[in-house]
């Protein structure tokens, strides 16, 4: 699990910690990284990553590489991020932006979910966004019982959002059930019947 916030024992911290004790009981492992306050590099599209024998993103000097190392090793991605003007945290997104570019082998057919606090609005596009990423990398997207989204100003308000604690541990209850599924079934990853084609528009 990956904490977009800056503040590492915030309202994000707080639903990742329910999703945590949640996945616990059900005998799932789970780590919480915080990316921290320090300044986050956004992919500059240099193509460095495609040249240096799948060694991922050519800058390593913040985040991206112990989260790269962690999702490595894991089955499983959840993102957690504040709302900011109706999206995720700049930081956060520039990371898996970075990620998801260079090192996108890590990450695909793995189950992932993203949950959003807000004080009031914007979690809805904020989830959205996330989710976007999810989709192109054919990660299965793990729901709940409502959108992954909580609220809380304050720090530790969001604890007072039972609705969305209850959201956060049926999220963590449905990663477990379909961890399960593909771990009982010897799992594989799904056969890729077509090579990519891209294309755009204008001509």
């Amino acid at each position: 699990m990956v904490n977009g916030s800056p503040r590492p024992d915030g309202n994000t911290f707080c639903m990742l910690k329910e999703i945590e004790m949640q996945l616990q009981k059900h005998g799932v492992d789970s780590e919480i990284v915080q990316i921290g306050r320090k300044p986050i590099r956004m992919c500059i599209n240099c193509g460095g990553c495609r040249q240096n024998g799948g060694k991922g993103c050519v800058f390593d000097d913040d985040a991206y590489s112990e989260v790269a190392q962690k999702l490595a090793e894991s089955d499983a991605l959840i993102v957690g991020t504040p709302v900011y003007y109706g999206q995720p945290n700049g930081g956060v997104l520039s990371l898996m932006q970075r990620l998801f570019f260079s090192s996108g082998r890590l990450v695909q057919n793995k189950p992932a979910a993203a949950v959003a606090v807000c004080r009031r609005g914007g979690a809805t596009a904020t989830l959205q966004t996330m989710n976007m990423m999810f989709e192109m990398m054919n990660m299965p997207v793990v729901t709940s019982q409502y959108w992954n989204i909580a609220y809380g100003a304050g720090k530790g308000e969001v604890k007072l959002d039972k609705e969305g604690m209850q959201t956060m541990r049926t999220l963590a209850t449905n990663m477990a059930w379909l961890l399960e599924k593909i771990h009982a079934g010897g799992y594989s990853a799904p056969p890729r019947d077509e090579r990519p084609e891209f294309m755009n528009f204008i001509r």
